[in-house]
């Protein structure tokens, strides 16, 4: 059954879109919802004249969802969880308490459901985890998990200079 969707639709469309799905899709889950009406004549005359409109929209949306990127992109932020010995964690760190902290700290709102996380974080220490802003729109966030900023700071100086030493002794060895 053809469909015109008239908002994005994760893995199938955005707006404006005309797709083909299921008839018990359609009409159990996309049109209850609103998220769709039936492909018909009307509709898609209906669709041509709204083209203009849903264009200025998307053009918005994706200037907002880059503009969010830019913000996001390659930062910090800490999620407190209790760590037990040999940084294992009492329980898991979930996409909802992430967007939470990036609501915190970095001051920006995130749907905890654009939070990519796979599985639930079980372990201390830096994590990057994909934030899904818009359509193919991905931001990197680094979630410390149990570690303070000085200790995150003090981890990355270690693993750069064993990264030095490790430069200098397979120098040594080519020579």
């Amino acid at each position: 059954m053809k469909v015109v969707l008239l908002g994005e639709i994760k893995g199938k469309g955005g707006e404006g879109d005309v797709i083909d799905v299921a008839q018990g899709y359609a009409e159990n889950y996309l049109f209850p919802k609103k998220l769709a009406v039936a492909a018909t004549k009307g509709n898609l005359k209906q669709l041509e004249e709204r083209r203009n409109n849903i264009a200025k929209r998307e053009a918005v949306r994706i200037a907002n969802a880059n503009a969010l990127k830019e913000v996001l992109d390659g930062k910090a932020v800490t999620v407190d969880a209790k760590v037990g010995d040999e940084g294992i964690l009492f329980g898991s760190v979930t996409s909802a308490m992430i967007a939470d902290a990036i609501k915190a700290q970095l001051d920006q709102d995130v749907d905890r459901k654009r939070v990519e996380l796979g599985k639930p974080i079980k372990v201390a220490g830096t994590h990057p985890v994909v934030v899904s802003l818009y359509r193919d729109i991905r931001a990197t966030v680094n979630v410390m998990v149990g570690v303070t900023a000085e200790e995150a700071e003090a981890e990355e100086a270690e693993v750069a200079e064993e990264e030095a030493v490790e430069a200098t002794e397979t120098e040594a060895a080519a020579e």
